[in-house]
């Protein structure tokens, strides 16, 4: 198989790009025009005549909304640094000039060990929201859209292949824990990454822009909230929660774990549109979904960038790193009743529980030690206060396990991709969680 060549997909990136609704701030005065005559050529010049020539119809510093914007034109008699203040204002996120100037944004470079190969104009554009720059070829959308599909890819395949017995509830738990919206919010403050409080073309490259959203307003449309007014999207139409399931409308129909699984986002959350804003209103978002963006636009741009190996290797220092314990996200309402089904299906003999030992039967502290059996093998033990607690946190024992089996050489398929590498061994697929 031909291997692709990233680097000509990450050209793409960082290709010279224009903002049609700045053409008309950059017209010089008609004071000059005489001036800047001698350079221009004479090709140039018949352009612009022929530009001139076309009307309002055909205006070439027409605005990307499809509308010339005369506020924003600047009068010939400011001064100049009033001038290049108020072109910044007009941009809705920072220019690409302002990169290599930005003190915040070197240090960010240097901070996660990033080389020249990835430019520091890619990590600027990390920075940048779809709330604060609607232009796609300016924010971090699509470099956001990789990098949530490789967290997805290398979290999903690093918990499944190390836990193969793990229940899909407590897979989607493990899923949150190392890639949800708050751990990586978590991550960004980490970094050392600052907010601003109003994104603008004034501002330094090296803060997230972003336009937040009220608090009030994220509480009105939380889940747990009473309304049942449905979040907006960037142009004010209205989208249902969990749009792509069948029957979406029906808010009180049970959605199953095997549903969640084929329609919901890899946390079994139902898919709804992080942006929100009413008619007519600019989108907002919060911080946390800002955060988690950008992020995941990093994981975006290193791959695109650095190739396949760099990400791997960012996304196990930076994610898989982290310290998670799997045993306590188990809840278990009958986990004796589980055990039972468990040994029925695994042809074990039923499980029973034994005293082990106890202390202070008589006392108002006693303390009593049960173990659970199937046959002669111990599967599980427990202490508690009372014979019950202690049975039942032996069960408890005895399911964790068996969830919690974990192979001792943990091979991933994404290791055996590319050339050199070690062949793929089948890794075990359980027969999956105890159906009561």
């Amino acid at each position: 198989m031909k291997a692709l060549r990233l680097l000509r997909w990450s050209g793409s990136i960082l290709s010279p790009r224009t903002r049609p609704c700045l053409f008309h701030l950059l017209q010089p005065p008609l004071s000059n025009r005489r001036l800047l005559s001698a350079t221009i050529s004479p090709l140039q010049e018949a352009v612009h005549y022929q530009n001139q020539d076309q009307g309002p119809e055909e205006d070439p510093w027409r605005s990307s909304q499809g509308h010339r914007d005369d506020d924003l034109i600047i009068p010939a008699d400011m001064p100049q640094s009033l001038q290049q203040e108020a072109r910044l204002r007009a941009l809705p996120s920072p220019p690409l000039s302002a990169v290599r100037s930005s003190a915040k944004l070197a240090a960010l470079h240097a901070r996660l060990s990033f080389t020249p190969r990835l430019p520091i104009e890619s990590l600027a554009r990390c920075l940048v929201d779809a709330t604060a720059d609607p232009n796609p070829d300016f924010n971090n959308t699509s470099l956001a859209i990789l990098g949530r599909d490789l967290y997805g890819y290398y979290t999903s395949e690093a918990i499944l292949c190390r836990y193969p017995r793990l229940p899909t509830a407590v897979v989607f738990a493990a899923m949150s824990a190392y890639i949800g919206p708050k751990t990586l919010a978590q991550i960004t403050q980490e970094w050392g990454v600052e907010l601003v409080a109003e994104p603008g073309g004034e501002v330094d490259p090296g803060y997230l822009q972003c336009r937040r959203e009220d608090s009030m307003l994220r509480k009105k449309h939380s889940p747990d909230s009473d309304t049942d007014l449905p979040p907006m999207v960037g142009k004010g139409q209205p989208s249902i929660v969990g749009a792509n399931r069948p029957n979406a409308d029906q808010k009180t129909w049970r959605r199953g774990v095997s549903s969640m699984t084929v329609y919901d986002d890899e946390f079994g959350d139902l898919v709804k549109d992080s942006t929100r804003g009413a008619k007519n209103q600019e989108p907002t978002t919060s911080v946390e979904d800002a955060c988690a963006r950008f992020v995941q636009a990093v994981m975006g741009a290193v791959y695109l960038h650095r190739g396949k190996h760099a990400a791997k290797m960012f996304f196990k220092e930076h994610i898989l790193s982290r310290h998670l314990n799997v045993g306590k996200m188990f809840e278990f309402k009958q986990p004796t009743r589980d055990l039972s089904r468990l040994c029925a299906r695994e042809g074990f003999e039923s499980p029973v529980a034994r005293i082990l030992s106890e202390t202070g039967r008589l006392s108002r502290h006693p303390v009593f030690i049960v173990g659970v059996f199937a046959g002669r093998e111990k599967l599980g033990e427990g202490a508690g206060s009372s014979l019950n607690e202690a049975r039942i946190r032996a069960a408890v024992a005895a399911l964790k396990g068996w969830y919690l089996y974990s192979p001792l050489d943990v091979r991933v398929p994404s290791d055996v991709e590319g050339a050199n590498t070690r062949p793929w061994k089948p890794v075990l697929i359980d027969i999956g969680e105890i159906i009561v």
